[in-house]
């Protein structure tokens, strides 16, 4: 049997290789995923101050029943592989979408979770866009869309630095992973 691999390979923050175009599970580590995010700025950096998407999906992850949070938490954990893609970039590029779905898929299969997300994670998503837009964004007169007419989580976003938000992923994580992901993920 080959060991060939297809693409090319980047090296992680932890020393590790992963290769986007050809994920595995056992090379998904929590650290990682957790300092990538932290160190990602949402909204392509044009937000007001830098805001990671570590502390996104924390926030996203308290927004959802207790059942889901772990998986919310772990939303947009492709991103530590791939980058934070603005989503009307995001919506032009389907082989981008494609690839983003597979390494997801991956990351969610290393902590036990199911590939499909439920529809609650995606509606608690949209309603933190809604708060960062608010709290995050300068004034603008343009029409964000359905985005727009979503009411904003009441709680204001106090952005994060990179440190502060990879502790709290981290901390997220511990609290919600299932003791069998605990015992190797930390």
């Amino acid at each position: 049997m080959s060991d060939a691999r297809v693409g090319g390979w980047l090296q992680t923050f932890s020393g590790g290789q992963f290769w986007p175009m050809d994920p595995r599970p056992e090379e998904v580590a929590i650290e990682d995923i957790a300092h990538a995010l932290s160190n990602l700025c949402r909204f392509a950096g044009h937000c007001l101050e830098f805001y990671s998407v570590a502390q996104h999906s924390v926030l996203v992850s308290g927004y959802v029943p207790a059942a889901h949070a772990f998986q919310a938490l772990l939303h947009d954990a492709a991103e530590a592989y791939l980058v934070d893609v603005p989503r009307p970039v995001k919506l032009e590029l389907p082989d981008y979408k494609a690839i983003e779905k597979r390494v997801q898929a991956v990351i969610y299969r290393r902590f036990g979770l199911p590939a499909e997300e439920p529809a609650c994670i995606k509606a608690a998503d949209d309603r933190v866009l809604a708060q960062e837009h608010r709290d995050l964004m300068a004034i603008s007169p343009y029409d964000w869309g359905r985005l727009d007419r979503l009411e904003p989580l009441p709680a204001r976003v106090m952005p994060q630095s990179p440190f502060e938000a990879y502790g709290s992923f981290r901390r997220r994580f511990a609290a919600l992973a299932p003791v069998e992901v605990l015992e190797w993920a930390l």
